[in-house]
């Protein structure tokens, strides 16, 4: 009974804490205009990052543009990846490369003008990141953005990499 009850207890756990242990299958272009299919967003093997933004939301733009400043470094130590996801509505889709171009920043951009991904993986508010491993499960989940939190991201990709890495979780800054 005792062996039931743990195993119950843990698979309730996993169950909650990781309702989107892969990532779903949404049809997204990409800002030149392919089609890309979100299930098989990868890094050869590495870890990588989704962030959803949109153009007019600050918080978003702030934070892209403080890991602009180091991505190259961390592309460098550990061969992360970021896609950035816009949500701007199709009628400002067009308006999201000249924006991310002004910004310099060197992300894979995909667009998401219905939300279809955003709803899919349960984003409420942007910005919010997700972190996946490189074998594509969700390690961690967040809302928000405060001056400087996306050094948590290079650590938590870091504990990836060292197989360090817990439980999924989902946090709210």
């Amino acid at each position: 009974m005792k062996k039931f009850l743990s195993a119950a207890i843990a698979l309730f756990m996993l169950s909650a804490g990781s309702a989107f242990a892969q990532l779903p299958s949404v049809n997204l272009r990409t800002i030149d205009g392919k089609t890309i299919d979100t299930a098989t967003l990868n890094n050869d093997g590495k870890p990588f990052i989704i962030s959803f933004f949109a153009s007019w939301c600050k918080p978003c733009n702030r934070e892209l543009s403080n890991i602009a400043e180091v991505y190259e470094d961390w592309q460098d130590e550990t061969g992360v990846k970021l896609f950035a996801v816009s949500i701007d509505e199709a009628q400002n889709a067009q308006k999201v490369k000249p924006f991310v171009d002004n910004h310099g920043w060197e992300y894979d951009v995909l667009l998401d003008p219905n939300s279809d991904f955003r709803r899919a993986l349960g984003v409420a508010m942007i910005p919010h990141v997700f972190i996946v491993d490189g074998k594509g499960n969700i390690v961690e989940s967040r809302s928000g953005y405060t001056e400087g939190s996306e050094g948590h991201l290079i650590e938590k990709v870091r504990e990836i990499l060292e197989g360090k890495a817990t439980a999924p979780k989902a946090t709210e800054e």
